[in-house]
């Protein structure tokens, strides 16, 4: 109470404090508390990203904002047996700031699946109608998003609610006009050229653009209004074919562009690749993850390598990729890539991963985020199983840096190679701990051994273990739902978590990170 009073005059200084907490959604909840300052800064942090992935009950937040309908739509919806609010503290749908059409709909679909009123659950026209009467209810309150995503809504939405979701943002310009990071996915065919451009041409303060499935057109970079303001662009699982465009003259308008992130797009070949490297723009490929197979030759990749490995932060060879090539990519990138913070391999065999070992020696100071699959979770080939996880738990523990915020592994677990791999790895905090575990019949369990060197070591902060019962059609069983066990971990300052909400999707990470 005595630091609330300090700060109590001094607001400038507790907004900048209050702003650093951002993410942390339980202290933000005790600042509502301390005082009506406080709580007035913090408000306005908890309503600024509703329906984040982050806050898996956030449906609730839709009570509170159809609040604001008008008296005939509230009779329309209590016939529902949708009982509003009669009051609320804040204007709250003025707060948003990052919308994403996919869990915007998600958590519409959650509160009609958690109604109490069973008259309208699984009403598809009742989605709708919550979709389009909550986009006009932002827009009425004056939102003003910072943070965009046009994607598949999942079935959810039909293509009508979308495109008249579209016309609504489209006429009300102010609710987009000042979007520092645009995310368009084409995969749901919902999304026109024309629209893409109307949006993206609306822009004047956009800093990142991130472009997801299928193909676009790339000339609307060269005639954008964010020529000064654009400073990093993401291609996610882009088909680059359909490029038939000079790259020199798109990315010759861009004068403040910083990095460029390529994850998984495709064919990545030689032409594609010498377009890369003929650019006279400076920037930096700071993201690169290889998939479809390997490029049609080493030279042109070892090229990429030379001109922009040292700028190479994040780094990923997926499970499609054959065994060889992936021998001289892991090569390649010893010889090239210093700077790795974050490393994905997905898949391997027994005379590749070797190579990997070398590059995390090489990278170890740096690296802070390391994902390892074996990529055998369909397959019975219980000595080959043993074999790999073996060599990767015999192997992997005394090449970690002191501190890791991120390792996720997922292979078949023997207690002997554990106990290995936490013996040799007893200097190294790992912040996030996932444990993907191919179990056969005669497999043990792991758990003791992780409590024994992880929990009351005190080694780790956040853990998430998943079995996948091969010998039962790979039923999966997470730590998670053991109430018992979470409690213990718990004791020792250890948060346990689903699998999922833990592990890291490539593509959220690099967005989030470099937004």
């Amino acid at each position: 109470m005595g630091c609330s009073k300090i700060f109590s005059g001094l607001p400038e200084i507790t907004s900048e404090i209050i702003q650093y907490l951002q993410n942390d959604f339980s202290t933000l909840h005790s600042c509502i508390l301390v005082n009506r300052l406080w709580c007035r800064l913090a408000i306005p942090l908890l309503w600024e990203d509703p329906f984040s992935k982050n806050c898996p009950k956030n449906y609730y937040f839709i009570d509170i904002y159809l609040n604001k309908l008008n008296e005939d739509d509230k009779i329309k919806l209590n016939e529902y047996g949708i009982i509003f609010p009669s009051s609320t503290l804040f204007n709250y749908p003025s707060f948003i700031k990052c919308l994403s059409t996919r869990t915007f709909s998600c958590s519409i679909s959650n509160w009609i699946d958690n109604a109490r009123d069973s008259k309208f659950n699984k009403d598809f026209k009742l989605s709708k109608f919550i979709f389009l009467s909550l986009i006009k209810i932002f827009i009425k309150n004056e939102a003003n998003l910072h943070t965009f995503e046009i994607s598949t809504t999942l079935g959810m939405i039909d293509g009508d609610s979308f495109k008249s979701f579209l016309q609504l943002i489209l006429q009300n310009p102010n609710f987009i006009f000042n979007i520092k990071s645009l995310r368009m996915n084409y995969s749901n065919n919902l999304l026109s050229f024309q629209d893409f451009h109307k949006i993206f041409n609306s822009q004047q303060n956009l800093k990142t653009i991130f472009f997801d499935y299928s193909s676009y057109p790339l000339t609307s970079l060269k005639y954008s209004n964010c020529s000064n303001t654009l400073k990093i662009i993401i291609f996610h699982k882009v088909y680059l074919n359909n490029w038939e465009v000079n790259f020199n003259e798109v990315f010759e308008q861009l004068n403040v562009l910083d990095s460029i992130h390529i994850l998984y797009c495709y064919p990545l070949n030689s032409a594609f690749i010498q377009q890369i490297i003929n650019l006279t723009k400076p920037f930096k490929l700071k993201s690169l993850f290889m998939d479809e197979g390997p490029v049609s030759q080493i030279e042109s990749l070892e090229l990429l390598l030379q001109k922009f490995g040292n700028y190479l932060e994040n780094i990923g060879f997926e499970s499609s990729i054959d065994h060889e090539f992936k021998f001289q990519l892991f090569n390649l990138a010893k010889i090239y890539c210093n700077k790795i913070k974050f490393l994905e391999i997905l898949e391997f065999d027994d005379q590749n991963i070797y190579s990997s070992f070398n590059l995390m020696k090489n990278i170890q100071h740096n690296l802070n985020y390391l994902s390892i699959n074996f990529c055998q979770f369909g397959c019975y080939q219980l000595s080959y199983d043993d074999k790999l996880s073996s060599i990767v738990l015999q192997n992997l523990g005394q090449i970690l840096p002191y501190r890791l915020e991120y390792l996720s592994l997922a292979l078949k677990f023997n207690i002997n190679d554990l106990e290995v791999f936490f013996k040799n790895s007893k200097n190294t905090f790992i912040k996030k701990l996932l444990i993907r575990n191919k179990m056969y019949q005669e497999s043990e369990e792991i758990l003791p051994c992780i409590k024994k060197y992880a929990m009351k070591e005190k080694r780790i902060a956040n853990l998430a273990i998943e079995s996948l019962l091969y010998y039962s059609n790979n039923v999966r069983k997470e730590l998670f739902h053991l109430k018992d066990e979470v409690e213990e971990f718990k004791f020792y300052d250890i948060q346990v978590t689903s699998y999922d909400n833990l592990c890291i999707k490539v593509h959220d990470f690099i967005n989030k990170l470099y937004y």
